[in-house]
């Protein structure tokens, strides 16, 4: 949004996230073109191509590459924010091995169950869940790893997912995001377009604002940083504009202090 602008209804945000998102759920990618060739996939959003190989081909790739990015071991309990089709939760699996156990949650009903038969069915260890990422069906303390791929800018309530994520991790457990941040000041038919957000476009918060909501939260050791090589991929998300002038990919890290 523009700045000093108010934000969208909650409740109009979320039913343009369904919409969208319900439609999309068969479909490669879940923010902007969908043609992705494979050096784009491993060079600008940091995939490896035998992941990419590994996983079906329809799951979605988002915008960045959180499993990389979390440091996963074996023996690891994942929860996935906005899990889509699956994509992360299939590499996560990969990760954490027999003995670990990925959680994906997602609002729509219709990812839920492309998700179920793209890996649940062929993976033991990973499940998905019905639910919104503000109001997590996950008990407290109950996994060791938060990753989310391009959803939680989708959000209209930011710092409830933050702490809804610590809630669920455990002491000394870790959060690793891929996500977009807003670099300047949407143009207002953009910023006021419910399609925009649910694009992953119009939500976007500033970098500094997104360090300031997981502090808040409680995290540690934050770190939030724009990925200014992803205008590559962002520059094809709309015809009209180059939205790279607005939004980057960024990483969000952080992490829950030790048990004392």
């Amino acid at each position: 949004m523009t700045d000093g602008d108010p934000p969208l209804e909650p409740s109009v945000q979320r039913a343009a996230v369904r919409q969208r998102y319900a439609g999309l759920a068969t479909t490669e990618s879940c923010c902007g073109d969908d043609s992705r060739d494979g050096s784009t996939t491993e060079e600008v959003l940091g995939y490896a191509e035998a992941d990419v190989e590994a996983a079906a081909a329809d799951l979605s790739l988002g915008c960045g590459n959180p499993t990389g990015l979390a440091s996963l071991e074996p023996g690891d309990t994942v929860l996935d924010l906005g899990s889509g089709a699956g994509f992360d939760c299939s590499i996560a699996a990969r990760e954490v091995g027999p003995n670990g156990h990925v959680i994906g949650v997602d609002m729509t009903p219709e990812m839920v169950e492309t998700a179920r038969a793209n890996v649940a069915g062929e993976d033991p260890t990973v499940e998905f869940r019905l639910g919104e990422i503000e109001h997590l069906p996950v008990a407290d303390a109950a996994v060791d790893v938060v990753i989310s791929n391009c959803v939680i800018n989708l959000s209209p309530d930011k710092p409830q997912v933050f702490a809804e994520a610590h809630r669920a991790l455990r002491p000394g457990g870790h959060l690793a995001v891929a996500d977009v941040v807003r670099t300047a000041a949407l143009p207002t038919e953009v910023a006021a377009d419910p399609d925009s957000v649910a694009a992953c476009v119009a939500g976007a918060a500033p970098a500094a604002d997104v360090e300031a909501m997981l502090r808040d939260a409680g995290y540690v050791d934050v770190a939030v940083e724009p990925e200014d090589d992803s205008r590559e991929f962002i520059r094809e998300w709309d015809p009209d504009r180059d939205l790279s002038d607005y939004i980057l990919s960024a990483t969000m890290t952080g992490r829950t202090p030790a048990a004392e």
